[in-house]
Order: structure tokens, then sequence, then C-alpha cells
């Protein structure tokens, strides 16, 4: 009878060393079947193309089909939340922006998921600045300039955006609440509505991801007076950032590779590795300036504190201007 127990014990640790073991061996065998990118944007956007650029790059080092599946809505949430109701296996993986990431916990309710709770860091990618421009005949040759003239005249400035609750309609926000710039936000429904108004004149300014307004600015039909990222753009490189003149803004639209809550840490880490590699390879910089994407690199950790602080400052903006998305 003493036996039994120790038996009992016995077989029960054996057990769950098998399992440890079959566990251990799945995650060193992943991945053996395709794994789907899930992209939270339309085909052929900037979202969808940087998504299609890392799954080359992971078929061709892991030597497996990575695959990217369009999921779009809701500023990016639809896609996002498919991805944190996944098995944490690797098997799914989210390509997703700034909006889910962090700024859209605050615009859309109800929210279906929490960004930091629900999902698992993998990898920061890249990151496209906005761009502060102006009609050509608006007598402001700097961001600066703008903000000094705002407070001159009777009415406020008018400044266009793709979008209510977008961050060119959130950075504009955050303007006029840290310099007392008279400014009036105009959302639009996407980039180029924006930008013909501004470029009209129906609009003084407009502030979209620079990508969108790089053609006008060039041909002189709009004035470019700062981009909104730490660095200076490197596609308008006489561009001065907006910190470069003495303004705290920074706002830009970035990019990470995400996975479901639980996922384990030996795919994380192997994953970062390959994502990190690319995104500092001179293939990996000039695929995704193509984009007008500045790369961008780090640990899971790293972007797990991207996740937090953005949502953090961006939260008193929102509330603050009341800004809210049906």
């Amino acid at each position: 009878m003493t036996f039994l127990p120790l038996r009992r014990t016995i077989v029960c640790a054996l057990g769950a060393l098998f399992a440890f073991h079959g566990a251990a061996h799945a995650q060193s065998d992943w991945p053996n079947k395709t794994v789907r990118i899930v992209a939270s944007f339309a085909p052929g956007g900037s979202s969808d193309l940087v998504a299609r650029q890392i799954a080359q790059h992971l078929s061709t080092r892991y030597g497996q089909q990575f695959v990217v599946e369009n999921r779009a809505g809701a500023g990016g949430n639809i896609g996002v939340d498919f991805v944190t109701k996944a098995a944490p296996d690797g098997y799914i993986l989210g390509l997703a922006t700034s909006g889910p990431l962090a700024n859209n916990k605050w615009l859309y309710k109800p929210m279906p998921f929490d960004a930091e709770k629900d999902l698992t860091p993998i990898a920061l990618i890249g990151e496209i600045p906005l761009v502060m421009a102006v009609n050509p005949s608006v007598q402001a040759s700097s961001l600066k300039d703008l903000v000094a003239l705002s407070k001159t005249r009777g009415n406020a400035m008018t400044v266009s955006n793709p979008g209510n609750g977008t961050i060119g309609h959130l950075a504009v926000e955050y303007l006029r609440m840290h310099t007392g710039a008279k400014l009036q936000s105009v959302p639009y429904k996407g980039d180029a509505p924006a930008m013909a108004d501004a470029i009209g004149g129906t609009v003084d300014a407009v502030t979209a991801p620079v990508t969108s307004l790089i053609p006008n600015i060039q041909a002189n039909r709009l004035k470019a007076l700062a981009v909104t990222s730490k660095n200076r753009f490197v596609g308008m490189p006489d561009v001065p950032t907006a910190a470069e003149q003495g303004l705290d803004l920074e706002a830009t639209v970035w990019s990470a590779m995400v996975g479901p809550a639980g996922l384990p840490k030996a795919i994380v880490d192997s994953l970062n590795k390959e994502i990190n590699a690319y995104t500092r390879s001179a293939e990996g910089k000039a695929k995704l300036a193509s984009l007008g994407m500045a790369p961008l690199a780090g640990t899971p950790a790293q972007l797990s504190q991207q996740m937090s602080s953005e949502a953090a400052k961006w939260k008193v903006v929102v509330e603050s201007a009341r800004i809210t998305v049906d």
C-alpha cells in the first residue's frame, strides 16, 4: 500500500516531463506550416505593402510560407481583434499600426480589445511621419511662424486632416493645446480631399502622412513647414522637424508586428531577431524607404513601452478635444 502514492507521483512526474518536452518540441519545430500575417488595412496601402515585405523576408529566412491576409475596418481594430482571438501558437500574427495599438483605445467605444493585455509585442518595423504644409499664400515659412501668425488672426486658421481621430487630427489638437495656437481641425475622408482643399485654398493648411503630400510639396503647390518625427525625413531633408523649431510635437504612424497574448518567448525572440535584421539591413532600409517609411528596430519590451507611452500621450489629447469616432 505504501508504494501506491510513490508510484502515482512518479507517473505524474513523467507525464509532466513528457508534456514539457512535447511543448518544447512544438516550439522548436515552429514554423512547420503556413504562417498568416493579418494586415489591418486594405490591400495596396502602406501597411499592406510593409506586411508583404516582411512576409517575403520571413518566408526566405524560415523556409516556410508567410502569407498576408487583409482584414480592414474600424481604424485597424477589426484585423487586430482577429489576432487577439487567435491561438498563441505563432501561426497567426498581426502587422498593425499605432492606431489600434495605442490611439484607438480612447477613440472607439466600446473598444473590442485591450492592446496592452490581449497582444504579445514582437517588433517595431518603421514609422511614417506627418508633415504640416500650407497653401503657398499663407505667410509662414515654418511651423513656429504658423503658430505665431494664428494668434494674430481674428478667426482660427483651418487645418485639414485625413479623418476624425486620425493622427493628423490628433497632432493639430496637440499643437493647439501646447502652444495656444488658434487652429481649427477640419476632418476629411482621406488624404486626397484634405490635400486638395489645402492646395485650392479652402483651408489654410493640411497635416497628413508625408508620403501623400511629397509630390505636391515638390511641385510647390504646398509649402512644407515641419515634419513631426524625431529626425528629419530622408525624402525631404531640407524640411526641419517641429522639435528643431522649439515645438514639442512628435506624431508618426508607426507599424509593428504583434501576436496573441501568451505567444511563446522562443517564437517572439526568433521573430524579433529576424525582423530587426531586416529593418537594419541595407535592403530592408531601401525597401521601407520606397514606401516613405523610416525603419525602426528594438526589443519586444521597447515595443511594449512604445504602446503604453503613446496611449498615455494621446489619451490627454483625445479627452481634452473631446474626440470620438462612431
